[in-house]
């Protein structure tokens, strides 16, 4: 029961805490914690803006919004600054609660219905119900009597003597009162200005946990206001100061979401983000005028107005690769950014069906995309294959029969799943250095795989055929054999894709999934790329025994069990979204992964780092799943998994210009032959952190598979080691 309670206090105090992170678009519970306490230098609307959080966290509940988007505090924060705007203006009285209680929950109300409407345009709602909501406040209480205006707004330092006398007063005045430019002071009362603060040390307490959080949250915050401050140095719109009613912090807003949180960060983001400052200054002007007509303020509306329109106009405007919106929120700029610049070639595959090598062992590109012999025009992005032997020849002693040739005859596979659309199967195999023009293609088949994609083999031998037109295919089945028909002077494969099920149709330049590709003997793994003119190409062989132990269907459960740790349970889900992830019960931690023909990695982490899965996670971020060669696995990781030190910082600072700090991951397998008996494999992989050219060692793991199943995996780092042993439960 205890235990129970504890766990439900925790995950409330979580869903507090994001409430008011979330408000300068984090999920750091510090950074929440730190912002709770400055709402209380207002110590009635520090009151009133929690109770007001935990009002919104219990109406939402109970009428079943979404956990995950509640605990970030996405449908509750409204909600807090509902509360704390009451709490600035207005005396307590039962009136006060009764009507706090119910805006309230029409904030919940509105939030929810204004996520469902705007998130299928993927546009956020931001602080549209907190304005309406206190609009209305405005306007009903001017009938109410109960409910007065209060003065504590005004003479807010009194307020100050029910927490600390005198003493907590001089403390506050000392920083109201530093010996620094005025814009600095303007710049901290304008972050304060977003709790209804006019407060230098509540500005100060909120940049430097900003500061904390997000290095790149800080600099766009200084560089919105700064920006405001130097185009009304020129207009002379605010000469009187632009903290009030929330003026300065539209600017400080909006640069944040357009600059680093809504978009990946970089030059072209804070250029943006420089603009949208100046186009919310004028659109503030224009609408404190429309709104004045009714004596209502803007509040953030400005911030509101142009932040949603801004991302609606990125997202109708194809931008090649200048602004990118953010593909998966991760609640931190530095991470969104780590993120996406790690998983590129990752999400790069995601727009292609996973097509393999038409073909079994190893062959060579006789001829690539615009090859010089046939492969031009509209017919250009098309590969020819052929087999050699050592000496580099094409065929056996004499060249005098198609039959002489390594290729001819040998098995053509289907490079995907698909369905057959079209076989010839009449055109007789030439003679060695003679072609057949009538029939170009010769015997062809083309097998449809998913809508506009369809791969076409061409030159095939007559009667060869093991399938027929409208049967279904796997990727790998045997469909043909190869040949000399049409227009081949010897036997290849021809091998294309193309956007029309029709012979004769233009080529598509299109990647293959994951291939062995090299020269003079020595493979490496490509993966999504098109195979290169002269390269010796292979697939890759899987082996059963890893690619099983890396199966992780959904429902199959492991125990993990180490020295220094509870015993830790995983299990293998699958998400709305048809994500397969690994849970831990323990610490609720999850590790997303994929399978890809030959691959194994992990898409992202959240959760405990301290956990058994996360350095499960870091062992296996990559793994190829074939031991037929030796074969290195390179890959990045996302930079923020490495620790905070000064050189992070600068890294961060400067990210999204330049990276010059990287953490490496590579992997490789092999056989262990010392047990006849058993099928033992090793994966063996390290991480490097790379500064410039540089490379420092930060630690290595073994993984053990056996009778296809994960045995164990080893950590060893700065001298000490985890050993960890995993048994599978089914």
């Amino acid at each position: 029961m205890k235990s129970k309670l504890k766990k439900q206090f925790f995950s409330l105090a979580s869903e507090v805490l994001h409430s008011y992170a979330i408000i300068f678009f984090s999920n750091n519970k510090f950074f929440g914690a730190l912002l709770l306490l400055v709402t209380f230098f207002k110590p009635f609307a520090g009151l009133a803006g929690l109770i007001a959080v935990l009002i919104a966290i219990a109406f939402s509940a109970y009428t079943g919004i979404s956990k995950t988007t509640d605990q970030r505090g996405l449908f509750t924060f409204n909600g807090l600054m509902m509360g704390i705007g009451m709490g600035t203006f207005y005396n307590s009285g039962l009136a006060f609660w009764i009507l706090l209680v119910i805006l309230v929950i029409l904030t919940v109300i509105f939030s929810s219905a204004l996520w469902n409407l705007f998130a299928k345009r993927g546009l956020p709602f931001l602080a549209i119900p907190f304005i309406l909501c206190f609009w209305l406040v405005i306007l009903v209480t001017r009938d109410f009597e109960s409910i007065d205006l209060t003065s504590r707004n005004i003479y807010w330092i009194n307020g100050l003597y029910s927490l600390g006398d005198k003493e907590m007063v001089d403390f506050m005045m000392f920083f109201e009162n530093l010996k620094v430019p005025s814009f600095v002071v303007m710049f901290f009362k304008s972050l304060s200005s977003i709790f209804f603060q006019d407060n230098v040390l509540a500005g100060i307490l909120i940049f430097v946990g900003l500061l904390l959080h997000s290095r790149i949250s800080a600099t766009l915050v200084v560089l919105g206001f700064m920006v405001s401050m130097l185009f009304n140095g020129v207009v002379h719109a605010y000469d009187s100061g632009m903290n009030a009613y929330l003026l300065g912090a539209n600017f400080i807003m909006v640069a944040l979401a357009l600059g680093a949180f809504f978009v990946i960060p970089s030059i072209h983001s804070y250029l943006w983000a420089m603009l949208s400052v100046l186009l919310t200054f004028v659109i503030a002007i224009a609408l404190s005028k429309i709104i004045g007509v009714f004596q209502l303020p803007g509040y953030t509306l400005p911030f509101c107005f142009v932040t949603i329109t801004m991302i609606f106009f990125f997202s109708i405007k194809v931008q090649a690769g200048r602004v990118v919106l953010t593909p998966i929120q991760f609640y931190s700029p530095e991470k969104n950014l780590y993120n996406y610049k790690s998983a590129l070639e990752r999400r790069y595959h995601e727009n292609y069906v996973p097509l393999q090598l038409p073909f079994l062992g190893e062959w060579i590109v006789s001829q690539g995309y615009d090859g010089g012999i046939t492969h031009k025009g509209d017919w250009s992005k098309a590969l020819d294959f052929v087999i050699l032997d050592s000496e580099m020849k094409t065929y056996t002693q004499y060249a005098l029969k198609p039959e002489n040739f390594y290729c001819f005859n040998k098995p053509v596979l289907s490079p995907g799943n698909g369905y057959v659309m079209e076989i010839i199967d009449f055109v007789e195999d030439n003679e060695i250095g003679k072609i057949n023009q009538q029939q170009n293609w010769g015997n062809t088949i083309i097998i449809k795989h998913a809508e506009g994609l369809y791969s076409k083999m061409s030159h095939l031998r007559k009667n060869s055929f093991k399938v027929h037109v409208g049967d279904y295919v796997k990727q790998g089945d045997i469909v043909a054999a190869c040949g000399n028909s049409g227009r081949s002077p010897e036997p290849h494969l021809h091998f294309q894709l193309q956007s029309t099920p029709y012979i004769g149709s233009k080529t598509l330049a299109y990647p293959l999934a994951t291939y062995l590709a090299g020269q003079h003997g020595v493979m490496n793994l490509s993966y999504f790329k098109v195979p290169q003119e002269t390269e010796m190409v292979r697939n890759v062989e899987v082996n059963e025994s890893l690619s099983k132990a890396f199966e992780f269907a959904p429902g199959s459960r492991m125990e993990l069990r180490a020295e220094g740790f509870e015993n830790t349970n995983w299990e293998v889900f699958t998400d709305a979204f048809n994500y397969n992830y690994l849970y831990c019960y323990q610490t609720q931690s999850i590790a997303y992964f994929k399978r890809l023909n030959s691959l194994f990695y992990f898409i992202s982490f959240e959760g405990d780092q301290q956990s058994l899965l996360y350095q499960f996670y870091k062992s296996c971020y990559k793994i190829c799943l074939s031991t037929a060669i030796p074969i290195t696995i390179h890959d990045l990781f996302p930079l923020q998994l490495s620790k905070n030190n000064p050189g992070k910082w600068l890294q961060d600072f400067i990210a999204p210009f330049y990276i010059f700090r990287t953490l490496h991951y590579e992997s490789k397998n092999r056989l262990d032959r010392s047990d006849d008996f058993s099928d033992l494999i090793i994966i063996e992989s390290r991480q490097d952190l790379h500064y410039f050219k540089t490379s420092i060692p930060k630690e290595n793991a073994t993984i053990t598979i056996k009778d296809q199943k994960l045995q164990s995996f080893t950590i060893n780092k700065s001298n000490k080691t985890l050993t960890v042993q995993c048994i599978s439960k089914g």
